[in-house]
């Protein structure tokens, strides 16, 4: 069977130049499968962990290439052409993806080796390029030349996804892109989140948190421009290309009541967590791991209601949806939140279904059931 003594997996991810929710997808697939090697276009060393580096990660040529570490995006066309021709070792059965862009096309080197993909996303390059470009600020000239090769890269993709044996999605936005782009189905299993072992004793110390990398998707924006109007205290943790905009609006606040703090280490991380009185999400993403964790401090998260906070906030109980993607909903919403008493043991309760011990053992019994029937 997979994943048990006898059968050798690889696991398989887009790239690895910076951190964030996939790479933690990664981390607790390693933990699962600590000897299995980990296939990568690129591995900038430098800005992964580094404890990383005891691990055994097998990287393409792409690494030589002028700047791809920290500009990846224009390579997109060289990922999917490397990512297309790519073979794994014919010592590995399984191929174990953990995909957002183009390692969906990586093969077994056999006949009989076996593709399951746990797909964090559809790649956004292919299918929503105009917002993929704005988002990641690709020059107009390299943009232009990107959109005119994306829809031969929409129809690899598509055809890629045909030659994986099982999809595995993080939430039903992704399960509805699976099917919409891939005509493919797919189970959800959660993605895995580090969470303290109990409840951590609480505290409102009166300010609102946000952990989150600084890009422009993310709408830091929303949230600076929300509680500028409100004057209520608000500390943003992480850094990205976005911080100095961001840092230049919170500067012009009249309370200079937002604070920038940087990139954390984990204590100050959970110091943060245990003392805010709520996590503010005014993002769309794909699942979201940061509001799991505040919520296994107890707290309540206030979030953009789209596509994984669909999954994991519950209005009313475990936080406080807002509808329109704009400062003022933000806003009100965050006042409603004020006159509604939270239940932390409730809110711990509900984050505990999306812990990294729940994802291991969904994902083990999902890789072994199925294996059994194929």
């Amino acid at each position: 069977m997979l994943g048990m003594v006898g059968v050798n997996i690889a696991l398989v991810h887009d790239w690895l130049n910076q951190l964030g929710g996939a790479e933690d997808v990664l981390s607790v697939l390693h933990q699962m499968y600590p000897r299995a090697p980990i296939f990568t276009s690129i591995y900038d060393r430098r800005r992964m962990p580094a404890a990383w580096r005891a691990w055994d990660i097998r990287s393409t040529w792409m690494d030589h290439l002028p700047a791809v570490h920290r500009h990846h995006q224009p390579y997109m066309p060289v990922f999917a052409w490397v990512w297309a021709h790519y073979r794994i070792p014919p010592e590995h059965d399984v191929i174990l993806s953990n995909k957002s862009a183009f390692c969906i096309g990586a093969r077994p080197s056999h006949a009989g080796g076996r593709h399951i993909c746990y797909c964090l996303t559809p790649t956004r390059f292919t299918y929503d390029f105009d917002t993929y470009a704005q988002r990641e600020r690709i020059p107009p000239g390299a943009s232009a030349i990107l959109r005119a090769l994306n829809a031969y890269l929409r129809r690899w993709e598509a055809q890629a996804a045909q030659r994986v044996d099982r999809f595995i999605a993080i939430s039903r936005e992704v399960q509805q892109r699976i099917r919409r782009y891939y005509g493919r189905e797919s189970v959800i299993i959660y993605p895995p989140v580090e969470m303290p072992s109990d409840l951590p004793a609480g505290r409102d110390d009166g300010f609102y948190l946000i952990v989150s990398r600084l890009l422009p998707y993310k709408r830091m924006d929303l949230a600076i421009e929300a509680f500028g109007r409100l004057g209520l205290p608000l500390v943003i943790a992480g850094d990205g290309r976005d911080r100095p905009r961001l840092e230049r609006m919170a500067a012009d606040l009249p309370g200079r009541n937002v604070r920038l703090v940087g990139r954390v280490d984990e204590r100050t991380l959970q110091t943060l967590l245990a003392g805010c009185r709520a996590f503010v999400f005014p993002g769309a993403e794909d699942f979201g791991i940061a509001p799991i964790r505040a919520m296994a401090y107890g707290k309540p998260v206030i979030a953009y209601a789209a596509g994984g906070a669909l999954d994991t906030v519950i209005d009313g109980v475990t936080g406080k949806l807002f509808h329109a993607q704009t400062a003022e909903a933000l806003a009100e919403a965050v006042v409603e939140s004020s006159g509604v008493t939270f239940a932390p043991a409730v809110i711990r309760r509900h984050a505990e279904q999306f812990s990294a011990e729940r994802f291991k053992e969904a994902l083990m019994a999902e890789i072994q059931g199925w294996s059994a029937k194929s």
